[in-house]
């Protein structure tokens, strides 16, 4: 196992373990449906996301607080899409 499918699986554990359900399916949702095609900056990006509470992320990802610059970018604009998202009625 090479050094990116190591911090892909522990990155994928860190983004299903949120700590609250909804957290859990957008984060979560979001590592499953884009993962495997992100470059090492792109999964860079997701490991400094990890670091961040999981209100913020959801606040950031929905529109209703404005996104750090350091987070701003084509990831966080797919995130903001809500695309991925499994809808559960």
């Amino acid at each position: 196992m090479d050094d990116r499918d190591i911090r892909l699986k522990r990155l994928r554990f860190r983004a299903w373990h949120r700590g609250t359900k909804e957290a859990d399916l957008m984060v979560g949702g979001f590592f499953d449906t884009f993962s495997e095609q992100w470059n090492d900056a792109e999964i860079a990006w997701f490991e400094g996301l990890m670091d961040e509470e999981d209100v913020e992320i959801m606040a950031w990802a929905m529109g209703v607080e404005p996104v750090p610059a350091r987070l701003e970018g084509p990831m966080m604009t797919a995130m903001k899409r809500l695309d991925y998202l499994p809808i559960v009625e």
